[in-house]
């Protein structure tokens, strides 16, 4: 007898159920921690420039294990991807809070554990990405990526609004031991996951041979790579650039709190674009999102301009609801445009596109404030957010691909419901 799937919430299937509450445990953490962290850089004597390699030592480790993440999680089972994952993150992020809290952190000690981190960041984020659409039936994975993707920011919101008030009122190394519980809760609920196993394809294959085949799946269409370009520019400037100026200027104006504050209102607008997202479903739902992206643009112009606190939670508020508008059509243009076979190498490509450059602007945003000025440096990256998007607005495969959500052939559905 088949089941009717049609009037059933996401949350009936206890794959997602489980997928969910590990994401939220994880992300409410990591909303408290870049908060944490950049502060407890500041509060041991580091500069700028030494934020700015503490931060990026994390961002180039998730990078480079991305690629060996996607191919592990084609090959073998991604809920145990996760776990082992989550076990290393926690134990690297409990190190961090440890020495946070007793005075014992350095800026070389820091960026150490970072790395560690962000390699088992890395490795985990196309297993968390590719598992979604094994969690739930084909007709639910819209619902499903939206309630995920509002769960993960209103993780971040809870997480940076406690960053903080905890760093100011307890210090940062409070926050640092809150981010590895949520890793080491994590783990358990991962391991809770039971879906459908995929075919892994050719046994005889070595890692370079998957790598390969993952790359042909990812270059051979216009509208993920063209798009991942877009990214590449919007990162470096908004999760690079800006993330590490914007403590520097909190620190010498608004202060911490306002910060966090600022911080927490773009998450809140990234759960409102994904409930958004719910409902508005137009043909082309990936080029509406890729036109918005330059919203992205204002929160950065703003804080060059040395904005006021409310004018700067306006912006970065707009700013998420188009993140959160445009990240339900991608999630939903590659579950369903991908084969499922091959989806964790293609987000581990898209990854490494999208976040190379986050590095890179953490590295250089500090030397070039010192050189040219924040205000400056702030400005010059909210034009590029707004050329990178209107270069990608003019790639034709992204104007003519339909939504994703009339291909759910591929779509696996889990093993369990209840």
């Amino acid at each position: 007898m088949k089941t009717d799937h049609k009037n059933r919430c996401a949350f009936h299937f206890s794959a997602f159920r489980n997928l969910f509450a590990a994401r939220f445990l994880t992300v409410l953490g990591n909303g408290i921690a870049p908060i944490a962290l950049a502060f407890a850089v500041l509060d041991i004597g580091g500069s700028v420039s030494d934020l700015g390699i503490v931060v990026a030592s994390r961002s180039v480790f998730n990078v480079l294990f991305l690629l060996l993440g996607g191919v592990l999680a084609d090959r073998y089972s991604r809920s145990l991807v996760l776990v082992s994952s989550s076990l290393v993150a926690a134990g690297s992020q409990a190190m961090v809070a440890w020495s946070v809290l007793d005075g014992s952190a350095t800026v070389f000690g820091l960026a150490l554990l970072g790395a560690l981190n962000g390699a088992a960041a890395g490795i985990a984020l196309p297993a968390s990405s590719a598992l979604i659409p094994q969690t739930v039936p084909a007709q639910k994975l819209r619902e499903a990526n939206a309630f995920l993707q509002a769960g993960i920011y209103g993780g971040t919101v809870i997480g940076a609004s406690l960053g903080g008030i905890l760093i100011s009122y307890v210090g940062p190394g409070w926050g640092l031991a809150i981010d590895a519980l949520g890793f080491a809760a994590a783990a358990p609920l991962y391991s809770l996951i039971r879906v459908t196993r995929l075919d892994a394809g050719t046994p005889q294959s070595n890692i370079l041979q998957d790598l390969k085949e993952g790359w042909k799946e990812f270059a051979s269409r216009a509208w993920v790579w063209a798009i991942v370009v877009q990214f590449t520019i919007i990162n470096a400037a908004f999760s690079g650039v800006m993330m590490v100026l914007g403590p520097v200027i909190a620190d010498a104006s608004f202060g911490r709190a306002h910060w966090g504050m600022i911080i927490a209102s773009q998450s809140v607008g990234l759960i409102v674009g994904s409930s958004l997202a719910l409902r508005w479903r137009p043909r082309r739902d990936l080029f509406i999102g890729v036109m918005l992206m330059s919203f992205c643009a204002l929160p950065i112009f703003m804080l060059s301009q040395l904005a006021s606190t409310s004018w700067l939670i306006a912006a970065f508020f707009m700013a998420g609801v188009t993140f959160g508008l445009f990240g339900v059509a991608w999630a939903q243009s590659l579950q369903t445009h991908i084969p499922p076979e091959k989806l964790a190498r293609v987000y581990a490509y898209d990854a490494v596109g999208s976040f190379v450059a986050i590095p890179v602007g953490e590295l250089i945003a500090g030397p070039l404030a010192i050189q040219y000025g924040t205000s400056n440096v702030l400005l010059v990256s909210a034009v590029a957010v707004v050329i990178a998007t209107a270069g990608a607005c003019l790639v034709p495969a992204i104007r003519r691909l339909e939504s994703g959500s009339q291909v759910t052939s591929r779509t696996i559905a889990p093993e369990n419901h209840p």
